[in-house]
This record gives C-alpha cells, sequence and structure tokens, in this order.
C-alpha cells in the first residue's frame, strides 16, 4: 500500500516530463485548430465575396452599359446619386421597412419561440405547420401573396367591406404594409427558431429559484427568459437589417417598385439603374452604398449592445 501511494507522484512528474519533451501544450493549445482549417473557407469567401466587392467598387467609379470597354469617370455615378430624389426617397422607404420589419417580427418571434420552447400539447405539430413559410423561396411566397391579394380575383375582391377598393398596391400606406406583412409571414418563422433554441438553453435553476420566490410566470418571462435571450436579440436583429436592406425579390414581384416610386427601395433601385437602363456604374454605386450602410448598422448595433464584450456561452452572460 505504501509503495503505491509514494509512486504515484512519480509517475506523474514522470508524465509531465515526457509530455513537455515531445513538445505536448494545454488542452486549449491542442484543442485549438491551426490556420489550415480555414484556409479552404477563406478562399472560398476571398473568391466569392471578396474578389466580386472589389470589381464592384471599382465599377463604381466608370460608365459602362454592358458592351464594349467601361470608362472611368471619377465621382460622377456619385455625385448623380447624392441629387437624385428617388435615391433619396428609396433609402427612406428602404430604412421604413427594415425598422417595420424589426418592430413587429422581433415581440412575435420571441412570444412564439419562447411558446415552442415549451412541452404545451400538440406543440410540435403546430410548431412544424408554422414553420412552413420558412421552407419556400421568397419568389414563392410573393407570387403566392401577389396572386391571393389581387384586386381583381384575390380576396380583396371578395371582402370589400374590410379592402375597400380591392386595390391595395395603389396607394403607399397600404403598398407598404402589404410588402411589411409578407415579410413578417415568410421570415418570423426563422427568427423564432433561434428564440426556441436559445429559450431552451436558459437553464431550469434560474425558474425553480424565481418560484420558490413566489415569481408568477409573467416576472418569469420578464425578468429572466428576456434577459437570457439578450445575446440572440441582437443576432437576430442584425440579421432583420441586413435582410431588410438588402431585400429584393419581394417589390420586384408585389409592387415593382410602385405606385410610381412609393415602395422603390434601394436594392430595386439597383436593379433598375443596372438591368433596365443600363447604367451599371451608377447601379454598382447602389451596391456598394448598400453593403457600406449594412455593415456599418451592423457594427453600430453591435457595439451599442454591448455584444463583442461578450465572453460567455451562456446566454445572456457577459
Amino acid at each position: 500500500m505504501t509503495t503505491q501511494i509514494t509512486s504515484t507522484p512519480r509517475a506523474t512528474g514522470s508524465l509531465k516530463a515526457a509530455r513537455r519533451r515531445a513538445g505536448g501544450s494545454s488542452t486549449a493549445d491542442v484543442a485549438r485548430p491551426g490556420f489550415g482549417w480555414a484556409l479552404p473557407a477563406a478562399l472560398f469567401f476571398a473568391v466569392f465575396a471578396i474578389v466580386p466587392l472589389v470589381m464592384v467598387a471599382v465599377l463604381s467609379f466608370m460608365t459602362w452599359n454592358g458592351l464594349g470597354s467601361p470608362r472611368f469617370v471619377g465621382m460622377d455615378n456619385w455625385s448623380r446619386l447624392v441629387d437624385d430624389p428617388v435615391m433619396l426617397k428609396s433609402i427612406w422607404v428602404t430604412l421604413l421597412l427594415t425598422a417595420l420589419g424589426i418592430l413587429i417580427q422581433t415581440p412575435l418571434s420571441v412570444l412564439l419561440g419562447v411558446w415552442a420552447a415549451g412541452y404545451q400539447r400538440n406543440r410540435a405539430v403546430l410548431s412544424v405547420i408554422y414553420f412552413i413559410p420558412l421552407l419556400l423561396s421568397g419568389t414563392a411566397v410573393s407570387v403566392l401573396w401577389r396572386a391571393l391579394l389581387d384586386p381583381n380575383f384575390g380576396i380583396p375582391a371578395d371582402a370589400g367591406w374590410l379592402f375597400g377598393d380591392g386595390n391595395l398596391f395603389g396607394k403607399q400606406a397600404t403598398a407598404i404594409g402589404v410588402l411589411a406583412f409578407v415579410s413578417t409571414w415568410q421570415f418570423t418563422p426563422f427568427h423564432t427558431l433561434i428564440y426556441q433554441g436559445a429559450a431552451r438553453a436558459v437553464p431550469q435553476v434560474l425558474y425553480q429559484a424565481a418560484e420558490i420566490d413566489g415569481a408568477g410566470r409573467y416576472r418569469q418571462f420578464f425578468h429572466i427568459t428576456l434577459p437570457q435571450l439578450r445575446n440572440s436579440m441582437i443576432t437576430s436583429m442584425i440579421l432583420m437589417t441586413v435582410g431588410g436592406l438588402t431585400t429584393f425579390e419581394t417589390v420586384l414581384i408585389l409592387t415593382q417598385g410602385g405606385p410610381g416610386t412609393d415602395t422603390t427601395i434601394s436594392a430595386y433601385y439597383m436593379y433598375e439603374k443596372a438591368f433596365k437602363s443600363f447604367d451599371f456604374g451608377t447601379g454598382a454605386a447602389i451596391a456598394l452604398t448598400l453593403v457600406v450602410a449594412s455593415t456599418v448598422i451592423s457594427l453600430v448595433v453591435v457595439r451599442v449592445s454591448g455584444y463583442d464584450k461578450m465572453r460567455s456561452t451562456m446566454e445572456g452572460v457577459s
């Protein structure tokens, strides 16, 4: 028995010495992959993201109609955009739709996500039905709602008491409302899925302690669940912001920027300039503006929220 006790430190010391001689390192060092693991993804990102972005930036200082060789024009494209009333209006419409998406989808997604994370009766079946819009493409969703809301053959034609003349696409307010509704119907399930996973990751011991202290369901939601969903909420809002600034097919199919230019968002205006007017230089300038705006807004959200300072892997714990 004595021999076993005295030999253990020697064996441990010999093992540590062997690891040092073999160049062994700590567990953190061993678990950390080298740059070679990221090289394929880095090359893919460089070829399909960085290089096209640089080409768009260069094209924004040139004039090109798709034929012949681009011609350098300096800041002409940018100066025209600054004085373009349609461009300024498109920025306002884009920001409005993005804000509506965040204000409507965030509370809906949080409530549905927390509910879907529970164990209610028939919860799984209802969740599957609710997530169906997430499986459809944006084009399919837009075509579907364009047919359903058609003023001649759709739902408004048979429900004049609710929709008036039935032409929801004839006024700016109702057209923007349709765009916000369709985006909410399509993308809320995606953000609900984010909150569902985050809500299930909340430690149950927090709720058990709250019940012991006499906290009801509503107090648990506002004082435990919501604070614990902070990281996921920031991530969801960033995705909504980027998606709102770059949405395109919904406007193309539902309103085509109309009536007039009342629903012309910046991404759709880029399409009109580049592929309808064959002014690829101005279209590239608009595209670069959207990239910069999305990046800046995302960085501001991260900085203001303090998301960049969080180090814990637990939700809501910094």
